[in-house]
């Protein structure tokens, strides 16, 4: 039985993303890309499609396209071409935006996500093209008038459209975040979502399994990977509810209502004659060599999955560990750096891991900061896991250590000579507060001779609270139990 059947129905998904070139200019201007400029300063003549105005190719753009095309597994075509593709509307001056509709420069790819249950599954992507973003209508300044804003006019885009291979939201969710995470290792795009650097357009039919694909709904502009998962759970029901009760599914453009949770009708969908396609008369044919590929394939960065894969072969992570590290570059360099940093790399990696993914990150979610503002020197969590290794302290110790480390920004060796949190090791030392302890609790002890073996875990915690927390785990256990072995 197929297991992503809802109610008897077969869900297909297809995802259009939208990310921002991380470029310093347009894709056909020299205007600047940064985020928040002030309404209309970031624009050029030719963004405004002043008269006589011609389009100049960012170079970088189209090195960045090809890096992500690789990234993918996609292939990069040598030859691609620029169309226009006409509409009218007031945020788009030109009357037709600049993209690739016919001859994409990459076709194919796929990416690899990890289903619920375990399994892998490969999501295809159909192509990935180039094209210029239009500028932004303003409607909540004045009660009668819109106004335009032309900063994103011309912003360099990439298209990444999949195939309808997606048979649940929790699928198309993955795949978003592993795009994402892929962007963001390569530098191809910084993918804020919040900034508008990456948006998600859904696109989603229902049908019953050995039957035609029903009419499929857009749902436009996702701006979240929530917004993404909760609009097209809301879409399939609204999908199923409608067919059962006997009324067509149209094919149109829906919004996502962030405050009802809802899905709602834009307009009708266009198809693509609508669009009136020509090749740009202004721009000529895309022609890439090859030794130009294969120069930014050789300087490509290890990317998430093989990085997740040598972090589970080298360090002996889990994959659940492996892969929560790897899904942010800037966390899986830390950490690869403080295992580096580290006496005993091989030793510590597993437990640096566990500091990172433990104390670290619920520091950092409780202040609500990212790991590169935390003052401190990332070599420091290796240190501290040092100390705990070459058992300077314990365990629990290090904890105090660690608290005034994120506190001082100090280094914990010097924390632990400052403080005197050095583990008592000495074996007369420990012998002689281990005997105080049996001596001062007669009942207890009397109670364990009987039997009652549990009460070992009492004595230790004795012995631990008379050597103020500083004693050897495993010096006391084995002291102890010779003791009580009399």
């Amino acid at each position: 039985m197929n297991s992503n059947l809802i109610k008897g129905w077969e869900v297909i998904i297809g995802l259009e993303v939208h990310a921002q070139i991380a470029t310093k200019s347009k894709l056909f201007s020299s205007s600047p890309t940064e985020f928040g400029a002030d309404p209309n300063n970031h624009v050029s003549f030719y963004d405004a499609a002043m008269p006589g105005m011609l389009p100049v190719l960012n170079t970088h753009a189209v090195d960045q396209a090809i890096k992500t095309g690789i990234a993918v597994n996609g292939k990069v075509n040598k030859i691609s071409r620029f169309d226009r593709k006409n509409y009218f509307y007031p945020d788009l001056p030109s009357g037709y935006q600049i993209t690739q509709m016919f001859f994409p420069i990459i076709t194919g790819g796929y990416i690899d996500i990890i289903l619920q249950d375990g399994r892998n599954k490969r999501l295809n992507i159909h192509h990935i093209h180039m094209e210029q973003d239009a500028g932004k209508s303003v409607h909540d300044m004045s009660p009668s008038n819109s106004f335009i804003d032309l900063n994103r006019a011309g912003i360099p885009l990439m298209e990444i459209v999949s195939e309808p291979d997606m048979r649940s939201s929790y699928e198309a969710v993955q795949y978003v975040k592993s795009l994402r995470n892929i962007l963001r290792y390569i530098g191809a795009c910084d993918c804020n979502m919040e900034k508008g650097n990456l948006r998600v357009d859904a696109n989603i039919s229902i049908h019953k399994p050995n039957t035609p694909f029903g009419n499929r709904a857009e749902i436009k502009n996702l701006n979240s990977t929530k917004f993404l998962g909760d609009a097209l759970d809301y879409e399939i029901q609204r999908q199923i509810l409608e067919t059962e009760s006997g009324r067509k599914i149209p094919q149109e453009t829906r919004l996502y209502d962030t405050h009802t949770g809802e899905t709602r009708t834009m307009r009708s969908k266009e198809n693509a004659d609508d669009y009136r396609y020509f090749p740009d008369p202004d721009l000529k044919p895309l022609i890439l060599e090859q030794s130009r590929i294969d120069k930014i394939k050789s300087e490509l960065p290890e990317l998430p999955d093989a990085k997740k894969k040598r972090f589970i072969n080298d360090y002996k992570l889990t994959e659940f560990d492996a892969s929560i590290l790897v899904e942010d570059k800037v966390v899986a360099d830390y950490y690869e750096r403080a295992v580096n940093a580290s006496k005993t790399p091989n030793k510590s990696a597993k437990l640096i891991a566990n500091w990172i993914l433990g104390e670290l990150f619920a520091f950092l979610n409780k202040e609500n900061k990212n790991i590169n503002e935390l003052l401190f020197p990332i070599e420091y969590i290796a240190y501290l896991v040092d100390l705990i290794q070459d058992k300077t302290i314990s365990g629990k110790i290090a904890k105090t250590v660690f608290a005034e480390m994120i506190e001082t920004n100090n280094n914990p060796r010097d924390i632990v000579k400052k403080l005197g949190l050095e583990q008592i090791q000495d074996e007369n030392v420990i012998r002689q507060a281990i005997e105080e302890v049996l001596t001062n609790n007669p009942k207890q002890l009397e109670q364990y001779k009987a039997g009652k073996t549990a009460l070992f875990g009492f004595f230790v915690g004795q012995t631990m609270k008379a050597l103020q927390g500083k004693g050897n785990p495993e010096i006391i256990n084995s002291i102890l139990r010779e003791e009580l072995s009399k």
